[in-house]
């Protein structure tokens, strides 16, 4: 395994590179590649030489690192793969590959009852199934929610550097319901999960306003270098997602006081995975078992989403304009199934 993090990122992008047949590439483009990731990855502005490059790609030919890679040179000046479904990624890890990671995964675990460090729980473990499963070629014991393949993955690494190292950048933008892409030029301040979905929460720079932008619809992204990075002193990202759910929330936003009716059957799941932190019980009727609960959250449209999957076992009661809200929505789902149920019946008496 490289002990060297910025080599392997070269080694990572070259095979990126080089993986892509459709396009011819020189050394000085494999060079450009690995100095747009550099920077990309670790704020690395210095650049690449022509002569790392070079060694990079005499390294990963041999057997040091167990890649033997077949970089071949054609019409003596472009490089690609001989075998075109090779890549690093493919190659199997050796003992001392795994022996690393274990001790790297030990060393966390170490770290799990430190209250700084309880929400690793869940990666720790899932760092250690992914290592059983590569070494001993088993079954997952764990699962866990993901969408490899979501639009958008590809620009966290970047963003998260970008952040790190405080990068105002220009950010293609478009929206489900746009023709084209709009220009944001963003200060950026923190990447949030949100069921399997990825957000970007900045400040646009000409008015400081917080925007909050699907990873997913994001068409590009890049450094902005003659527009100087500004924090937005409103915004706490520690606790700006304390009265909400999802990540529905204007800065100027107030939580309301939502109170609620739940079945007995949906109270027991409510009571053991409440809705929301702020969750409290008030009322228990000890005849049918539902109970009334309140939360305190901004009223948005995740939170109407989570109240609209418990179906008729949920009710909200306050305020009135939650209560007309949920009732017009339902009502709407309501009659899009009487449609279709007259349809089919429709359909079947012609058929008759």
């Amino acid at each position: 395994m490289p002990a060297n993090k910025n080599a392997l990122i070269r080694y990572k992008t070259i095979d990126n590179c080089l993986r892509k047949r459709y396009r011819r590439w020189t050394l000085e483009d494999l060079v450009d590649a690995c100095c747009d990731a550099l920077y990309d990855m670790e704020g690395i502005r210095k650049g690449v030489s022509v002569r790392t490059v070079q060694g990079d790609i005499q390294m990963m030919r041999s057997d040091k690192l167990g890649y033997n890679a077949p970089i071949e040179v054609y019409e003596h000046k472009y490089y690609r793969y001989a075998d075109p479904e090779y890549s690093i990624t493919n190659m199997p890890l050796s003992q001392n590959d795994y022996e690393v990671m274990q001790e790297a995964v030990d060393m966390l675990r170490q770290l799990e009852d430190f209250e700084q460090f309880s929400e690793m729980s869940d990666v720790i473990s899932r760092l250690q199934d992914k290592l059983s499963i590569s070494r001993n070629n088993r079954k997952p014991i764990i699962h866990f929610d993901s969408v490899p393949n979501l639009k958008g993955l590809r620009f966290l690494n970047p963003l998260y550097n970008y952040i790190a190292h405080k990068q105002t950048l220009r950010v293609m933008y478009q929206s489900f319901t746009a023709t084209r892409p709009i220009e944001f030029i963003l200060f950026p301040y923190l990447l949030k999960e949100f069921r399997n979905r990825w957000f970007l929460f900045g400040s646009k720079a000409s008015n400081m306003l917080l925007y909050n932008l699907p990873l997913d619809r994001i068409n590009s992204i890049e450094p902005i270098e003659d527009i100087p990075y500004c924090e937005n002193p409103d915004f706490d990202p520690e606790h700006f997602f304390d009265d909400v759910i999802g990540v529905s929330k204007n800065i100027k936003n107030t939580p309301r006081r939502i109170k609620f009716w739940a079945s007995a059957e949906q109270s027991m799941y409510i009571k053991t995975k409440p809705i929301h932190p702020s969750q409290k019980l008030i009322k228990e009727n000890p005849e049918d078992g539902s109970c009334i609960f309140w939360i305190d959250v901004v009223i948005n449209f995740e939170m109407y989403s989570v109240f609209m999957s418990y179906g008729p076992g949920i009710k909200i009661i306050y305020p009135k304009s939650a209560m007309y809200y949920m009732k017009d929505k339902l009502k709407e789902a309501a009659e899009l199934y009487d449609r279709m149920v007259a349809e089919e019946t429709n359909d079947a008496n012609e058929d008759d």
